[in-house]
């Protein structure tokens, strides 16, 4: 997902390809930017140095999903169909005018309804996905929440750094930790809680990582995330809580990431007015780079040079 490359990363991809090799990538400029600086992909298309083939069009396959025509509506400015489906579906919106309601609609959607309706696992199938972490609705807040109502901790538990880790916990890592092997964004299931020995083991991906409990602060439980952490992930189910509570961070590439991070299910939670704004504001925090100009620049030198040689001159 090259949206997300920075440009110290694609430095370092470019510097270790060969020079006979292509270079192909994929990607998608609508969602939100990298973590770190720049702006790659949308600079390299932007440039107009590069072939660039840009996919518009649903197909036949994927017409009948919900999620792929509500993402490119939120795309393309227009708000997602947000009317009930006649019949099943894999997009719906729950409407919740204050943060209380949202957050008792999620549990029950959590526990309960999407568990019954979907046949999915309510720890490890179900992804709440919140614009940000603070406030009644955000990802620190829901967690507490959503820890308390799926796995109560017992008497193996350990807290640290604010928070409770027990097992059956769904965490995320959110740092990089190259000895471990483990990355930011990772997301694992705590195993077991050794209060003599001072260590928790979890599991990602089927792999066994031990932690002592003073290294807690690079793990958070990860029943709800923030949908800047989500990039590059997905799930078979999503929730997104759309409140204005969250209006500082109600953008329309916000959204529409969070929306396209759900494989069999979106559930957008809250206000049809918070959802219109987030679709309304394209704005964002613009990026200064050079990436384009140094491009164009390379390409117009490039083009010259081949217009001589043609011509003949030295």
């Amino acid at each position: 997902m090259p949206s997300m490359v920075d440009i110290m990363l694609m430095q370092a991809l470019m510097k270790a390809m060969p020079d006979n090799a292509a270079l192909l990538i994929v990607g998608d400029i609508d969602q939100l930017p990298s973590v770190g600086p720049g702006q790659v992909l949308a600079d390299i298309i932007g440039s107009g140095a590069v072939p660039v083939v840009r996919l518009t069009e649903v197909f036949r396959q994927a017409a009948a999903s919900r999620i792929i025509i509500n993402a490119h509506r939120i795309n393309q400015g227009a708000l997602p169909g947000l009317s009930a489906s006649a019949g099943e579906s894999d997009f719906y919106f729950v409407p919740a005018e204050d943060p209380e309601t949202a957050v008792q609609r999620i549990l029950e959607l959590v526990k309960t309804r999407i568990t019954k309706r979907f046949g999915l696992n309510p720890i490890r199938d179900i992804q709440v996905l919140c614009p940000m972490n603070r406030g009644g609705v955000g990802a620190r807040s829901l967690n507490i929440e959503l820890q308390a109502a799926l796995n109560p901790a017992g008497e193996r538990k350990v807290e640290r750094f604010g928070w409770t880790f027990a097992p059956g916990d769904k965490v995320m890592q959110i740092e990089n930790d190259y000895d471990k092997e483990v990355y930011n964004g990772d997301i694992g299931y705590i195993d077991d809680v050794d209060s003599e020995v001072g260590e928790l083991a979890a599991s990602f991906d089927g792999r066994s990582v031990t932690y002592g409990f003073g290294e807690l602060d690079t793990l958070v439980p990860a029943y709800a995330a923030t949908i800047h952490k989500s990039q590059g992930s997905e799930y078979p189910a999503v929730i997104i809580p759309v409140l204005t509570q969250h209006y500082a961070m109600l953008q329309r590439n916000l959204l529409y990431t969070g929306v396209t991070r759900g494989k069999r299910l979106v559930v957008l939670v809250g206000q049809k007015k918070a959802i219109a704004i987030a679709v309304r504001n394209v704005s964002g925090r613009r990026r200064w780079s050079k990436l384009d100009e140094w491009l164009r620049l390379g390409a117009s030198r490039t083009s010259f040079n081949a217009s001589k040689a043609g011509r003949g001159r030295p």
